[in-house]
């Protein structure tokens, strides 16, 4: 009989090689064969969590909010002031390393799933909801005085930036570097009133 332990420690590593096929093999090569080489063991184990490519695809983009969402949590708690938590946290969106280049890459394999799948797109919203309220919720805290309909604005300006740059990083690299998007964050924060010295726009 299986223990409760051994199917615990059997799904992360069914997780964990979920993951590693995203993060070597891409979104288009995510099948339930590449789990079960990546994890070790046979594909009918897989299939008995896993039954499909589509099962595999909601756990993986469910991973995918988890572990972010997982990162962001430990950067706000480390974050020194609101408005640096507001920084960390939007820089982790951008693609300024392979790590976060590959989940922008991730982001947006899902995305084109996502269109012909009402299941997938519903996960999708929620999770980019889930999201778009967290970066609300640090605009709010770093300008406190600021109305609601400024904050919702501004966060929705600095969330298709960093998106927006981190889809365009994903595809050229080259074009798009670290230090650049560094600095366009750095400008969009001050900008809008948010960097270290900043205040209320006009």
């Amino acid at each position: 009989m299986t223990l409760p332990a051994d199917r615990t420690a059997q799904g992360e590593a069914l997780s964990r090689a979920v993951w590693d096929v995203l993060a070597q093999q891409g979104l288009e090569k995510l099948t339930v064969r590449a789990v079960a080489a990546a994890a070790g063991c046979t594909t009918g184990l897989v299939m008995h969590r896993f039954p499909n490519r589509r099962a595999l695809l909601l756990h993986a983009r469910q991973l995918l909010h988890d572990t972010t969402r997982q990162r962001v949590d430990a950067l706000e708690a480390a974050a020194t002031s609101p408005r640096a938590a507001l920084h960390a946290v939007l820089r982790q969106g951008m693609a300024t390393d392979p790590e976060t280049t590959n989940w922008s890459i991730v982001w947006l394999g899902f995305l084109a799933a996502a269109v012909a799948d009402a299941e997938l797109i519903g996960m999708h919203r929620r999770n980019n909801r889930a999201w778009r309220q967290r970066v609300e919720r640090l605009v709010a805290a770093a300008a406190p005085d600021w109305p609601v309909d400024q904050v919702g604005a501004i966060a929705l300006g600095l969330i298709a930036m960093t998106e927006g740059v981190a889809a365009l990083a994903a595809a050229d690299p080259a074009a798009y570097p670290a230090d650049q998007q560094e600095r366009m964050l750095d400008a969009a924060l001050v900008a809008y009133g948010l960097g270290c010295q900043g205040s209320r726009p006009s």
